[in-house]
């Protein structure tokens, strides 16, 4: 398990931010929209392997479309304001200090 930040905004995978869910989403939204980003990653991996561009482009929308729609990106599901880290490294935000002090995996 990666760990989450104290707010539970994000989780970090090598050292590196990513937003997590909008946990108010309903459960069996949230289950609907993880089932269509799943099944999107695999159109994903089908059309690199048939190098069809077309496919690629169509597959990697649905996949954006989903992650919106979970909140993973596109605009934040909190509402004080702060400002969105997605993808920034932990030690250049203000996390730095919470992620230092985490025991090594």
């Amino acid at each position: 398990m990666y760990p989450t930040t104290p707010d539970g905004r994000y989780f970090v995978v090598k050292q590196q931010l990513w937003r997590c869910s909008d946990p108010s989403l309903p459960a069996a939204e949230r289950e609907a929209l993880v089932t269509e980003l799943m099944s999107a990653r695999r159109a994903v991996k089908e059309a690199k392997a048939a190098e069809d561009a077309d496919a690629m482009r169509s597959a990697r929308a649905r996949v954006n479309q989903a992650k919106v729609a979970l909140g993973e990106r596109g605009p934040v599901w909190w509402e004080d304001g702060s400002p969105d880290y997605n993808r920034h490294k932990v030690s250049n935000t203000p996390y730095a200090q919470w992620f230092a002090q985490l025991p090594e995996c």
